[in-house]
């Protein structure tokens, strides 16, 4: 398959370097000294699932140029949606699929505006400690990295099913879902909670299940966003949190969020589309999000401070 990687992130270039290995036909995008080590040196990913080396990739700052492609992974930060969705509007062909596998939630759905609903399939990631620590290098810390993906109608589609194949052949544990919408919004159960206590509190996962109060705003935190998808329809079940509370115990304990991580480098945050966008949801939704509602105001504050801060999220 031709498959685009908008863009090529840790997690990005996670997947696109197993595809690419599979034999697909991958064009990485990228910009900066990135794309100079990419076009140079090739892509290199040092992961516990094994390493690789790709010393020739296909890598560009300009999907137009790539052609008309059978799959996208959108994979950038949120408040990126806008600029790198109308980048990739070229290489968007009448069956493409662009499967979006960012952090959080959107609730502009600023990407099936610009390159159209019917094109975009719902996705999520679980993956622990992928990022690029140099130009051209990716690390991956942990052996999670499982990829869902599915018409957010429910259908078995061609396109679908095409690059389900593609993942198998290429050593990816995928999963194409029939239910995606609740795919989503169990792994943006457990993200939002822990992107913003670890923020919040500037720790890893480690000390913080290991505090029974942080381990318990934890799980108030993921309550919360369990109780707004459910007023959104989306019933994950009574016993969600007794099953997953207890999730960010099971993964490295040094794992940082990449919240936590970009607030650490001075980069802008996520905040909006997490803790931001749950406590929005409940406002319109009518459900108390206490907890989202004080990391969203405490991170604000910090972000805005240090000019990391999105525009606010809107007020009901």
């Amino acid at each position: 398959m031709k498959i685009v990687m908008m863009a090529t992130g840790g997690v990005g270039g996670y997947y696109g370097a197993r595809l690419a290995a599979g034999g697909h036909d991958v064009y990485f995008i990228a910009r900066g000294a990135h794309l100079t080590a990419l076009r140079t040196n090739g892509l290199k990913l040092i992961s516990a699932n094994g390493d690789l080396h790709l010393p020739s990739v296909r890598a560009t700052d300009e999907p137009a140029t790539v052609g008309t492609a059978d799959i996208v992974i959108f994979a950038v930060k949120q408040y990126d949606t806008e600029t790198a969705a109308k980048l990739v509007v070229p290489v968007i062909g009448d069956e493409t699929a662009v499967i979006s596998i960012q952090n959080g939630m959107d609730p502009r759905e600023s990407l099936k505006s610009i390159v159209g609903r019917d094109h975009v399939l719902g996705g999520t990631t679980y993956i622990t400690g992928a990022k690029v620590i140099s130009p051209g290098t990716i690390t991956h810390t942990g052996t999670i990295a499982r990829l869902v993906f599915g018409e957010y109608d429910g259908s078995v589609s061609l396109r679908g099913e095409r690059f389900l194949d593609a993942c198998k052949t290429a050593g990816i544990d995928a999963l194409y879902s029939a239910d995606i919408g609740k795919e989503m919004w169990a792994k943006f159960a457990l993200l939002s909670a822990f992107s913003g206590i670890s923020s919040m509190l500037r720790k890893a996962a480690g000390p913080i299940m290991s505090d029974p109060d942080t381990r318990q705003l934890l799980k108030d935190a993921i309550a919360e966003t369990v109780a707004v998808a459910k007023a959104k329809g989306i019933d994950l079940g009574d016993d969600y949190v007794a099953r997953h509370g207890d999730f960010y115990g099971s993964i490295p304990p040094d794992t940082k969020s990449s919240m936590l991580m970009d607030l650490e480098n001075g980069r802008r945050i996520e905040l909006n589309w997490l803790s931001g966008a749950v406590a929005q949801f409940g406002d319109e939704l009518g459900v108390p999000t206490p907890t989202h509602h004080a990391i969203y105001s405490a991170l604000k504050v910090a972000a805005e401070a240090a000019g990391l801060m999105s525009t606010p999220r809107p007020r009901p």
